[in-house]
């Protein structure tokens, strides 16, 4: 916020001058990246202080809850706290999942645990051990009582579902010093495995699920969990972790909210237009003083003016959670060590880590290149958001916020038209944008324009021949039509693009085809249900069965795929009891 130059009063009722003595103080609340919030104009009596100003300016900075809404501090991220320690600890690889030491907790302040390392000088992977064992305690011993999801014990998967919900809550309003947990007000709903915290956009498709089994209980929690992150720190992170501050997750805020309100999401979104707006803030950070072409942080502007945007990490090191194989990368790619780092934390930003959508080599991870690629599921997603913040201004009265964002939206999805639609292929994809032109890859992110309702008839129904002919697959949708050891790549199928999927492509008219993914999806997972007694986090959906590829094992539980195979039974209850995919529509 800042004082700018005053402005001529107006009355609406009458023109007049302002009481003798006072003066005219324009106030103008500006976001970092130079876009005007409001403007305020008023008189300030006579011999008021310098310091009633100032108390005058925070109060007016003030939501109506009475809490200021400055961006906190971020909390350092292992790697910055430990220095040394933590590069020895995962370069010696004594944990074989590297975020095992990010998530540990120190027994010690990090000076303290410093000094007695420096001290001790533990010169082997072993007496390493030794030292983390003392001063730190890690997931195996500090695990939640019901950490791992029970198998089902005969009950049907619905039942099972219910019940997995409460053994995947969570409540942590304070955590321990200097661990890099960050807390959270209210109950939420953690992924399961060694996804040990509250994640963004898995949390709108786990969301879907609870709705069905009542738990709207939960969904509140959650909403107003992730309104405190950003609230706390100007975004929603990838997850709830100091190491994830620096990336958010596809932007899925809004989608949550509307659950709160089905019948009217715009009443929904009103009451959260504070966070929608900052949420949306971050994303178009620098987007005002950016000249085209050219690229800032998250916001590309094409050389025609269009703008759109990009996946994208505020910091270019080595992953805390996968520090090991991050460098490891680094150094057998002969890349620029900072610019992969980015680039893979970006694709990690995507939620897509890895995929060959990312790939400039499908068969080379180290030809990652995530921020030279405009993605089409994140510019549907934004175009849905900036439609969600006009309807929001609009339900709350301000006609100027919500003719803003009506613009912003309607550019942006003739931007998405113009780049990201390829018409020769007939389906959505993503844009080089460097190289100025399509990267032609099919993956199941063409179908977020239907998912946003941004698809014209014809468009719709070329997307529909394309997955039926590319990506349908018998346990589901397939992720991409590539087979490269990529889990973000064939044979995996995934649970949030099943539900993009489905109500993209209801709503676009292609019912259909909706059902058929939606009986395969439910016959996939039922059945490794029915094999194993548990819900996994990704399915091979050409074999049928649990996924592969990754940089960890297969994980249970799974918040997601709990969600979305919950919320298909709903609208398709049927599908339940059809035991083979031959009997599929």
């Amino acid at each position: 916020m800042h004082l700018g130059t005053p402005l001529k009063f107006r009355n609406p009722r009458r023109n007049r001058s302002p009481p003798s003595g006072t003066r005219l103080l324009y106030l103008k609340m500006t976001r970092r990246d130079g876009w005007d919030l409001n403007r305020t104009c008023l008189w300030v009596p006579p011999r008021r202080s310098a310091a009633w100003l100032v108390l005058l300016c925070l109060s007016l900075c003030l939501p109506a809850g009475g809490r200021a809404v400055a961006a906190a501090a971020a909390p350092r991220s292992p790697q910055d706290l430990f220095r040394d320690l933590f590069t020895a600890v995962q370069a010696a690889g004594i944990f074989p999942d590297s975020k095992t030491f990010a998530d540990a907790v120190p027994r010690a302040s990090p000076p303290t645990i410093l000094h007695r390392f420096h001290a001790q000088r533990p010169g082997t992977p072993q007496a390493l051990r030794r030292f983390v064992d003392q001063n730190f305690i890690t997931a195996a011993v500090a695990a939640h009582p019901s950490a791992e999801p029970a198998v089902s014990g005969g009950l049907p998967i619905g039942a099972h579902i219910d019940r997995l919900w409460g053994q995947l809550t969570r409540h942590t309003p304070t955590v321990p010093p200097f661990s890099s947990a960050l807390p959270l007000p209210r109950p939420y709903v953690v992924p399961g495995g060694r996804f040990r915290e509250l994640y963004y956009w898995d949390s709108y498709f786990t969301m879907l699920g609870l709705a069905q089994s009542g738990r709207q209980d939960l969904v509140r929690d959650m909403i107003g969990d992730f309104a405190s992150l950003v609230d706390r720190y100007g975004h929603i992170p990838n997850g709830t972790r100091s190491y994830y501050l620096g990336r958010s997750q596809p932007p899925f805020f809004f989608e949550m909210v509307a659950l709160l309100d089905p019948q009217d999401p715009a009443a929904a979104w009103a009451r959260y237009l504070p966070q929608l707006r900052r949420e949306y803030a971050f994303w178009m950070a620098g987007a005002a003083a950016l000249r085209a072409p050219g690229a800032h942080r998250r916001v590309v502007r094409l050389p025609d003016g269009a703008l759109l945007n990009r996946y994208w990490d505020d910091v270019d090191e080595p992953r805390d959670e996968s520090w090991r194989e991050d460098v490891e990368l680094a150094r057998s790619s002969g890349r620029e060590s900072a610019q992969l780092y980015r680039d893979i934390r970006a694709a990690a930003e995507s939620g897509w880590d890895f995929s060959s959508r990312w790939l400039g080599d499908p068969e080379s991870p180290g030809s990652i290149a995530t921020t030279q690629i405009l993605p089409v599921d994140l510019n549907s997603l934004l175009v849905g958001l900036e439609q969600a913040i006009r309807a929001g201004c609009a339900r709350s009265g301000d006609r100027r916020c919500a003719a803003r964002f009506a613009h912003r939206a309607t550019a942006r999805h003739q931007a998405i038209d113009r780049y990201l639609w390829d018409e020769a292929r007939g389906y959505y994809t993503d844009y080089r944008w460097p190289q100025g032109r399509a990267t032609g890859v099919l993956s199941a992110a063409t179908l977020y324009p239907l998912f946003e309702s941004l698809a014209g008839a014809e468009q719709a129904m070329r997307v529909a021949r394309a997955v039926r002919a590319s990506l349908l697959a018998p346990g589901g949708l397939s992720t991409t039509a590539m087979t490269t050891g990529q889990q973000w790549d064939a044979p995996n199928g995934w649970a949030p693009l099943q539900w993009i999927a489905v109500r993209g492509l209801r709503g676009a008219g292609e019912a259909g085809l909706a059902a058929s993914i939606a009986c395969r999806w439910v016959v996939n997972v039922s059945a490794v249900y029915a094999r194993s007694g548990r819900l996994v986090e990704k399915y091979d959906v050409i074999s049928s069965g649990g996924g592969g590829g990754g940089e960890y094992p297969l994980q249970d539980g799974f918040g997601w795929t709990n969600g979305v195979t919950r919320q298909l039974m709903a609208l398709y209850p049927a599908f339940a009891s059809v035991a083979t995919v031959e009997q599929c529509p």
